[in-house]
């Protein structure tokens, strides 16, 4: 049983203490404590997608000044501090044991890093058994310059995504990242700038309200490319709750976990003004052969076309007559809708679909247009 917010339909946002005896999934809510405890206390099997940022365990030595010695606000946090690496390598292997007994069979994670800590992250994520599906660059456009000049200046970071295992069935939304890219496949170097002004949450005094808040671009890429609407996501490090903003504006579910009071305060503000898009809206591209198989035999059996109609070609140059059974009889052809396509125009292969038109009031109308009114059908 997943808990969905209110009975209006608005999906709540609260903060909860962690329970080790709950059988149901609370979506939309921020968890408070530990992210490993709160895991272990969360049922397995039960999340669609995770998206983690965990700490970078930065092993910053001093103060970071520029050039007019003004200090940069740098990670240095007590959240990213570590002994030792053989500390940081434990507390990786637990999180990520707890997150991949949360996913589903055919559930996926995506986890971003600098080169402080990413390399360290990959052989711990192969080692507890996810299998890697691509590394991501994410380059920024606008990174923070080497104000020391010892160094490159640092300009990206990468993203790990993995399945749960190498049967997993996991989602890729292929046709809805080249569509968010153009209509070109998408790459993976992504070109994104940093979480700067309004989208960029400041304090009362007017400093960043988390040091390592992620764009929100980012996020929409993330799940557009790997999740469906209603998809539940789990974020393990919430911060400020870019995941979760996103995740609601989309129409996916989220889970955060976050143990720092001041990052769930401004997590849940900002999550208040955040609302939903419509659900065709939240849809994403989905490739043809995902749809409902509809031959075009049933267009003559529904009476959406008549046996006898004359179908004409797209460039008006040929002609056809259906048959009953479904098939084309043209003059020198006869056969499916793609074969006679194929063969009158003398190709080595034709979309009947979208090559055949019929004719309402005087309008020349593509066949396609009633196999979608059957999907149409199937779906509802």
């Amino acid at each position: 049983m997943v808990s969905m917010g209110d009975a209006t339909g608005m999906p709540n946002t609260m903060t909860t203490d962690t329970s080790n005896d709950t059988n149901d999934l609370q979506v939309d809510v921020i968890h408070s404590g530990d992210c490993i405890e709160v895991m272990r206390g969360l049922p397995a099997g039960s999340v669609d997608l995770i998206f983690a940022d965990p700490p970078y365990n930065l092993q910053l030595k001093g103060e970071l000044l520029r050039p007019d010695n003004s200090k940069v606000d740098a990670v240095d946090d007590h959240w990213d501090r570590f002994a030792s690496f053989a500390a940081y390598d434990e507390f990786s292997r637990a999180w990520l044991a707890a997150a991949r007994r949360l996913l589903k069979p055919d559930g996926a994670i995506w986890v971003i890093g600098s080169y402080h800590n990413i390399y360290r992250l990959g052989a711990c994520l192969q080692d507890a058994g996810f299998w890697i599906l691509n590394d991501v660059v994410w380059r920024k456009s606008n990174p923070m310059p080497n104000f020391r000049g010892k160094r490159l200046t640092n300009a990206h970071e990468t993203l790990i995504w993995a399945a749960k295992s190498d049967q997993s069935k996991y989602t890729f939304n292929y046709e809805a990242m080249k569509a968010l890219n153009e209509g070109v496949q998408m790459r993976s170097d992504w070109v994104i700038p940093l979480c700067t002004g309004a989208e960029r949450l400041k304090t009362a005094s007017g400093e960043k309200a988390h040091p390592t808040q992620k764009p929100e671009a980012l996020l929409h890429r993330v799940l557009v490319a790997a999740t469906k609407p209603g998809d539940v996501v789990l974020d393990p490090f919430f911060g400020t709750g870019t995941t979760g903003a996103v995740a609601r504006r989309l129409g996916r579910r989220f889970i955060g976990i976050e143990r720092e009071a001041e990052y769930r305060a401004a997590a849940e503000a900002r999550l208040a003004k955040v609302r939903p898009l419509e659900a065709e809206c939240a849809a994403v591209t989905q490739p043809r052969r995902a749809e409902p198989r509809v031959a075009f035999g049933q267009l003559v059996e529904r009476g959406l076309l008549a046996a006898g109609e004359v179908l004409h070609s797209l460039n008006g140059r040929h002609a056809a007559k259906i048959r009953a059974d479904g098939t084309l009889i043209a003059t020198d052809a006869r056969g499916s809708i793609h074969q006679v396509g194929a063969a009158l125009e003398g190709a080595p292969s034709c979309n009947g679909w979208t090559y055949w038109h019929f004719r309402r009031e005087g309008v020349s109308v593509p066949i396609d247009v009633l196999r979608q009114q059957i999907r149409a059908e199937m779906g509802n």
